[in-house]
């Protein structure tokens, strides 16, 4: 009875240090790491609960919980839809692509 309850004190101890997780790589992709076509960034367009994801010169980004781009529409700039490439637009914006720097990225759009 001693040794069995060392046992599970060991195994309590060791997942506690381990923060209770167990280590899989079955479906998980690195963040970034998703390769995109146009039609498949065209799901993420900020409506029906779809996350939001714009392409800007091959990189894909997260504009999700940017006020901005909430419900996948580009204000103050109307017509800018989230799921698209915006390369084009965000070199004409007044603010340009400084305001990537900061958001996360999903992926690469395949060319």
């Amino acid at each position: 009875m001693n040794k069995l309850l060392m046992i599970l004190g060991s195994s309590v101890m060791l997942l506690a240090a381990c923060g209770g997780e167990e280590a899989t790589d079955e479906g998980d992709e690195a963040e970034g790491d998703q390769e995109f076509t146009l039609e498949e960034l065209g799901e993420y367009d900020g409506q029906d609960g779809n996350d939001a994801y714009v392409a800007v010169d091959g990189v894909v980004y997260d504009v999700t919980d940017v006020a901005e781009w909430e419900g996948g529409e580009h204000a103050p700039a109307g017509g800018l839809e989230a799921g698209g490439d915006h390369t084009e637009e965000i070199e004409e914006a007044p603010h340009g692509t400084d305001v990537l720097e900061d958001l996360p990225t999903v992926g690469t759009l395949e060319e």
